[in-house]
């Protein structure tokens, strides 16, 4: 039987889709037209008006998509609606343009589409400033190295509280190849015990001040107090690594803002209760990304981090795991920060000086969503293996597309 070599392509961006199309002899011009109906899109909107809702739907029907709502809304008996707009992504930019020029709140949506379908085309290569040291981003997955100062970090907790031991270790990891350094001063682990921003720095001060002229990669400060991350931006550092998203301490976005410092905002919260999981720390995030741009911060100065590990049980870290890719939604560079982690341990019934294995893979799967840099304890295995799956997903996917 011909079946003429019939199989299935996968294609996950236009600039994929494109390269399929070209190799097959198509029209530049019906390239143009063509490339983006071969991705299709799922977009989510939560709790939209009624006649909004009829609205978009209306118009996805009349594009060939669709747009699934409450199965209420036909006889008006609910007041909102959460949307899924089902369509291409010729079809979803059509939808973007014809609802800019309606009311009710659609030019903005059509606005907010518009942004979003871009944001999940491969990132480009660009510059980010750390307070005079430079981090490109776009071309490799980064990878920045823990150094804990602390007594009682759930993994390396006791071993580097001795300012020689802090700055070898902090030198090894730049010698394996990691480019950014994350010192804490607190332990943020289940049950850990709250110092002082006092003790805090006490503890930090002598690192940082060593490191900074030592040390030729950006220096990260893992810290939630707005005093502690003055003293130490006035100290050298160059970016702050913040796990309450700026939402702890009044003070913080202020002072990253005045530093113009970039900064890490990690979604966070007490008790594991969501009405939507992603969409919860979405929202979250949204919120810690409008308290830096307040501020004077904007584009890749805020990088999102997920927050495995807090505020999540161990199903929801693996659910944040599996749909990491839709972070991208936001627009921002994304950490990925899993190592040694209880995820791990739980998932695997291991302790935490087994985990390098599975650490690895979180990492390895994180590139894979596009992530832009991994926070890890063991750089050199983690290096290695984000090469390698960059050599596959950044080298061989999209610029030199060759599947089709």
């Amino acid at each position: 039987m011909q079946t003429y070599g019939m199989r299935w392509v996968t294609l996950d961006n236009i600039q994929e889709a494109r390269m399929s199309l070209k190799r097959i002899g198509s029209d530049p011009g019906g390239i143009v037209q063509m490339a983006g109906k071969a991705l299709g899109r799922a977009i989510k909107l939560e709790q939209v008006p009624l006649r909004v809702a009829h609205i978009l739907k209306q118009e996805m029907l009349s594009l060939g998509g669709d747009a699934a709502v409450h199965r209420d809304v036909i006889t008006n008996s609910v007041v909102t609606t959460d949307v899924m707009l089902l369509g291409t992504v010729r079809q979803l930019e059509h939808l973007a343009a014809k609802v800019l020029a309606q009311p009710f709140g659609l030019k903005e949506i059509g606005y907010e589409l518009k942004q979003l379908l871009m944001t999940l085309e491969p990132s480009k290569t660009r510059i980010l400033n750390c307070r005079g040291m430079e981090l490109t981003l776009g071309e490799r997955t980064l990878v920045m190295g823990i150094l804990n100062v602390t007594p009682d970090s759930f993994s390396d907790g006791g071993r580097y509280t001795n300012i020689e031991d802090a700055v070898a270790q902090a030198e090894r990891m730049v010698e394996e190849g990691a480019d950014i350094l994350d010192i804490g001063a607190e332990s943020t682990r289940p049950n850990h015990e709250r110092v002082s921003a006092e003790e805090e720095w006490l503890r930090l001060e002598p690192v940082l001040k060593i490191l900074v002229d030592q040390v030729k990669v950006p220096i990260s400060i893992d810290t939630y107090k707005a005093s502690v991350a003055a003293k130490a931006l006035a100290a050298g550092a160059h970016l702050i690594n913040d796990i309450w998203g700026l939402q702890k301490d009044p003070d913080m976005a202020k002072v990253v803002g005045d530093y113009q410092a970039p900064v890490i905002v990690m979604h966070n919260q007490d008790g594991t209760s969501y009405h939507h999981l992603m969409g919860d720390m979405l929202a979250f995030l949204r919120h810690s990304i409008e308290l830096a741009e307040t501020h004077g911060l904007t584009g890749d100065q805020i990088i999102i981090d997920p927050g495995v590990g807090f505020g999540k049980t161990t199903e929801q870290n693996l659910e944040v795991m599996a749909r990491l890719a839709e972070l991208k939604t936001l627009g921002h560079p994304v950490l990925l920060a899993t190592s040694r982690k209880s995820m791990i341990g739980k998932a695997l019934n291991l302790k935490v000086d087994e985990r390098l294995e599975a650490t690895i893979a979180t990492s390895v799967l994180g590139v894979v969503a596009g992530v832009d840099m991994i926070r890890v304890h063991d750089v050199q295995a983690n290096r290695r293996a984000v090469l390698m799956a960059d050599a596959i997903v950044r080298g061989q996917r999209g610029v030199n597309y060759d599947g089709a």
